[in-house]
């Protein structure tokens, strides 16, 4: 254990560790969703995420940008990023609704069991991420510099650069604007409804179809924006680019409390957080180990989450 390291890289490591949970929140928020309203795991909600790291990439393509790119202008910048962020919300929404569609309303119809959605949601992930590895052939994909990660502000030893700041901002506002669909908007209403009493919900003249249909749609929007945010960072993808991190976005969205968008963001930011913190500690090596731990140790002192509340009772 490498203690003097933490405490050298205390500061780099938390920055760090919040741009990469802002990216684990927005993706965490997909299950948090499903789950608030159906009480299953959508676990093809990786490959949703997937889809929306090649859609943005195959749109740059098309504009003659690549890995060897030289960086654009900041027009140029703004503009890609742009039509990136479209592009990805487009690609992950519609394969959302595909996956429900095709996976799950027709069990819905046929009041198939719980254990029924969970192997067809595994299924349906596995047929996504290796279809897109035959088509790729397995190989991963390099995203072209469409911003070059900057020093923007020191604190001390600390330096934030534009993209860890862009990457957190993004999440935040994202999360804010959620939030208050949720809460505030008459589908969002809809959604509380059917997340609290699907069957009074429905004598209310709610469309319990078209709720769930929604949920997965908002879930898709926000795995395409952690999408878009995950290649820049990262700097590839490939087929199962969403295994590893579909399996943090799971525990981080049980941490904050399963079917709780607040809590969605808060488990993000705290497992990514952790994350560095054990990178740092222990070496890169335990970076999931230590955090599958401490979820273990949280969970077992508290089983609901940090923040357990259904998203049928979320308040504004």
């Amino acid at each position: 254990m490498d203690f003097s390291g933490l405490i050298n890289d205390f500061g780099p490591l938390t920055v760090s560790g919040l741009a990469q949970g802002a990216i684990i929140a927005l993706f965490a928020l997909g299950y948090t969703l499903v789950y608030g309203v159906l009480r299953l795991i959508n676990f093809a909600h990786s490959e949703v995420f997937l889809m929306g790291t090649y859609a943005c990439l195959i749109v740059w393509g098309w504009f003659g940008l690549n890995q060897d790119s030289a960086a654009p202008s900041v027009g140029g910048m703004l503009l890609y990023l742009a039509i990136g962020l479209i592009v990805a919300i487009i690609a992950s929404g519609l394969t959302a609704l595909a996956v429900e569609v095709v996976a799950y309303r027709p069990l819905r119809r046929r009041n198939a069991p719980p254990l029924a959605f969970l192997i067809t949601a595994i299924g349906a992930s596995l047929f996504i991420s290796e279809l897109t590895g035959v088509l790729t052939h397995r190989n991963q994909r390099g995203v072209p510099p469409i911003i070059q990660a900057k020093p923007l502000l020191t604190i001390g030893d600390t330096t934030i650069t534009n993209l860890q700041l862009l990457i957190v901002v993004l999440a935040l506002v994202m999360m804010f604007l959620l939030d208050r669909f949720i809460n505030a908007s008459r589908l969002g209403r809809g959604i509380r409804a059917v997340s609290q009493n699907p069957d009074s919900a429905a004598l209310m003249g709610v469309n319990k179809s078209r709720v769930i249909g929604l949920v997965f749609l908002l879930g898709g929007l926000m795995a395409g924006v952690a999408a878009v945010m995950y290649n820049l960072k990262i700097g590839v993808t490939r087929y199962d680019a969403g295994f590893l991190l579909g399996i943090d976005a799971f525990a981080a969205a049980v941490l904050g409390g399963i079917g709780n968008l607040r809590g969605a963001l808060l488990g993000g930011l705290l497992l990514g957080v952790l994350q560095a913190y054990a990178a740092g500690l222990f070496g890169s090596q335990w970076l999931h180990a230590a955090s599958f731990v401490l979820l273990v140790v949280i969970l077992l002192f508290r089983p609901t989450g940090l923040l357990g509340e259904s998203l049928g009772r979320a308040r504004a």
